[in-house]
C-alpha cells in the first residue's frame, strides 16, 4: 500500500518539470492541482503562472485544472489562462482522474497528475494507473502551522527518498 502513495516524481515546484522531457516519454497532458501547488491557497493566478501555462500551450501539451474546489474559485483562478477544468472533482477518487483525462481526450496512461498532497492528488492518480508528480507545497513564510496530512506525507516521503526503486522513476528534473 505504501507504493501507492509514492508519486512518480518529486519536484520542489512545478516550475522545476522538465515538460518537453514529459512529452518525449509520452505524456500528452498535465492535470494541475491548484491551492499550495501553483499557488498558495486561495490566491490568483500569477503573471509566473500565466506564463507557465502560455509555455505549456505552446509546446502542444494538454492542460486541465483538477481542483476539489468549488467552481467559483477555479474560474476565478482560470480567467487569465482559460484551460479546462474539473472543479470538486472528488481526489481521491480514481474515477476523478478518469473522468480528467476523458475531459482531455486522452487515455490516463497519457496524462501525468501534479500536485502537492499525496492523499489526494498523487493517491488518487496512481489509484487509476495515471502517472504523477509531488510538488512541494507553497506555505507563506511565517506559517509554521500545518496539519496531520501534512506530518504524515513528511514520514511517507521519508521512505520515498530511502526506496531507489521508487525514487524520482520519471527522471524529469531540469
Amino acid at each position: 500500500m505504501l507504493e501507492m502513495l509514492y508519486p512518480s516524481a518529486y519536484m520542489p515546484d512545478v516550475f522545476s518539470i522538465d515538460y518537453p522531457k514529459l512529452q518525449a516519454l509520452g505524456y500528452q497532458g498535465v492535470l494541475f492541482d491548484i491551492d499550495n501547488t501553483l499557488v498558495h491557497h486561495g490566491d490568483d493566478a500569477t503573471p509566473e503562472i500565466e506564463h507557465l501555462f502560455a509555455y505549456l500551450n505552446s509546446l502542444g501539451l494538454k492542460i486541465l485544472l483538477f481542483s476539489d474546489n468549488s467552481r467559483q474559485r477555479v474560474e476565478r483562478f482560470n480567467r487569465n489562462i482559460g484551460v479546462p477544468f474539473l472543479a470538486e472533482a472528488g481526489k481521491p477518487d480514481p474515477a476523478a482522474c478518469r473522468k480528467a483525462a476523458s475531459m482531455l481526450g486522452l487515455a490516463e496512461s497519457q496524462v501525468i497528475c501534479v500536485g502537492d498532497q499525496i492523499f489526494k492528488d498523487i493517491l488518487g492518480a496512481n489509484r487509476c494507473g495515471m502517472a504523477s508528480i509531488l510538488v512541494d507545497f507553497i506555505r507563506l513564510p511565517d506559517e509554521k502551522h500545518f496539519g496531520k496530512r501534512r506530518a504524515a506525507e513528511k514520514i511517507i516521503l521519508w521512505f520515498y527518498r530511502k526506496n531507489r526503486r521508487c525514487y524520482n522513476r520519471l527522471a524529469i528534473a531540469r
